[in-house]
């Protein structure tokens, strides 16, 4: 698999969600390209990998649907054959969540409401969906598409960005950063006409405890700063957080893994201007 055929597979999962609804909602796209670091690198696959993550609102209908349109997206999930990361939704909750995964190609869903109106009931629907790691290399044999991704120049000022909130969900953490592994540090990539600067780094392994706690506290700290916070399935049981920064749209990455260390990503856009092919 390569990043093309991830990318059509995940906006294949979501259309068969979405498309059936009632009412029809609209598909408002949230981050930046979707591209980055494996969040699970330390599974034994090679330490270039790489993952798609697609991640949308439905907006265009009355808020008041939102808990209605993640139960559709599980209805036609469910229909598919796909499977439960973990027990249905609480329905008798007013925002529900949903996550799922594919069978047999591995790719992990879910639907989600956030709170609009807490007083009403009011919410505000999502769908996302990452895709298995694959291998960067089988992204070279598409670099004459349009779509493939091409590494380019660190631009500056999206480099200083992205270090910044590294540093700071660093902070957050509150626990020791491990030596850089390979494929750890600063990149830069092009894709299509999007740019985007990736910092990737990793904590020291932690036990059980000072995971929960860490991961408490760094979703303490992205809700207080702004950021939007959702959580994501990972094969560790405990969840990963993906979180966007809205000013400049940058998106954070911070999964547990199976070593007990806590991987992080940060990816920021380039202005278009900025943005230069090598």
């Amino acid at each position: 698999m390569n990043e093309q055929q991830a990318t059509k597979r995940a906006e294949e999962i979501i259309h068969q969600a979405v498309d059936g609804m009632s009412p029809k909602p609209k598909l408002e796209r949230i981050g930046p390209a979707p591209v980055g670091a494996c969040i699970a690198r330390d599974d034994g696959g090679p330490d270039d990998r790489l993952q798609v993550r697609l991640a949308y609102k439905l907006t265009g209908v009355p808020s008041s649907e939102a808990k209605s349109l993640v139960r559709q997206a599980r209805d036609a999930w469910v229909k598919l054959g796909y499977k439960f990361q973990s027990s249905d939704a609480d329905w008798s909750k007013p925002f529900p969540h949903v996550n799922m995964r594919t069978e047999p190609d591995d790719f992990w869903m879910d639907a989600i409401t956030g709170v609009v109106n807490r007083a009403t009931g009011e919410g505000l629907a999502s769908i996302g969906v990452t895709s298995p790691c694959f291998s960067s290399s089988a992204n070279d044999q598409f670099t004459t598409d349009s779509t493939a991704l091409h590494r380019t120049q660190v631009d500056e000022h999206a480099a200083q960005l992205a270090l910044a909130h590294s540093s700071r969900i660093y902070d957050a953490l509150h626990v020791r950063h491990a030596p850089a592994q390979e494929g750890d540090g600063v990149s830069a990539y092009q894709q299509s006409e999007s740019a985007f600067v990736h910092h990737t780094w990793s904590t020291l392994p932690l036990t059980e405890e000072e995971m929960a706690q860490a991961m408490a506290r760094v979703q303490t700290y992205f809700e207080a700063a702004g950021w939007s916070v959702r959580h994501v399935p990972a094969a560790t049981g405990a969840p990963a957080l993906i979180a966007r920064n809205a000013s400049d749209g940058s998106v954070a990455q911070v999964a547990p893994s199976a070593t007990g260390a806590v991987r992080v990503g940060v990816t920021t856009p380039v202005a278009p201007e900025q943005s230069v092919s090598i």
